[in-house]
């Protein structure tokens, strides 16, 4: 695995290294207990800490400014971030991986990263799962969720099966692939998501209707108990 991820055979001093940093933390007693020791408190509270608090402003902001700003914001940030943490790893760092961070350039390769996570955080993360339970209508709404949830799942496996192999073969570049994902997904946002914000469930399907793409696909129903009429 390490020959895969540095692209070099001899990784043999490393490998030593990792063998003994093992064999030194089976040696450790009491793990639980010294992890909330002061100085272990850097590990515990950087992106996780940023995690939690960022979730707690999209619980309190988007039922008053809705979720499509939150997407677009959470879009631009997580753009903005993965280009500046690409072109710093790749101005620092290359296609060799030999370089290093000054102190200020950590400090700040850091701050991206947390604003990366915030952004995610309070936008795409809570509102992927929100926001399909919102759009279906209730006759479909538990196969819409059970899609949404497999689609989901899917897609976070394959990703984690090819991320080494792609971080291999792009480096710093892998930061501007998924840079041009974020693009794509908050171009789809501007032209395709009607704003779901205080719209009852029964009248979503006016919503949908209204749109200037989805009118194509959606009728007039409506849901009378054991029928449909469709008008």
């Amino acid at each position: 695995m390490l020959q895969k991820i540095r692209g070099i055979d001899n990784v043999d001093e490393e490998f030593q290294d990792l063998i003994d940093a093992s064999e030194e933390a089976k040696k450790v007693e009491h793990p639980w207990k010294n992890i909330t020791q002061l100085r272990y408190r850097p590990q515990l509270t950087i992106t996780g800490g940023v995690n939690v608090v960022a979730t707690f402003v999209s619980i309190f902001t988007v039922d008053k400014f809705g979720r499509k700003i939150l997407f677009l914001e959470g879009g631009v940030q997580m753009f903005i971030c993965q280009i500046v943490v690409g072109s710093m790893i790749a101005i620092k760092f290359g296609v060799s991986g030999e370089g290093s961070f000054t102190h200020i350039e950590a400090n700040l390769l850091l701050f991206f990263i947390c604003a990366y996570v915030a952004a995610y955080a309070w936008s795409w993360g809570p509102l992927g799962w929100l926001v399909p339970s919102e759009i279906c209508s209730l006759e479909v709404r538990s196969a819409g969720q059970a899609t949404n949830v497999a689609v989901n799942m899917l897609f976070t496996f394959a990703i984690a099966q090819v991320f080494l192999t792609m971080l291999c073969h792009l480096k710093f570049g892998l930061f501007f692939f998924f840079a041009g994902f974020v693009v794509i997904m908050t171009i789809f946002i501007v032209l395709f998501f009607p704003e779901t914000n205080n719209v009852p469930i029964e009248e979503m399907n006016k919503v949908w209707k209204s749109h200037w793409f989805w009118t194509k696909f959606v009728s007039d129903v409506v849901v009378d108990h054991d029928r449909q009429v469709v008008v």
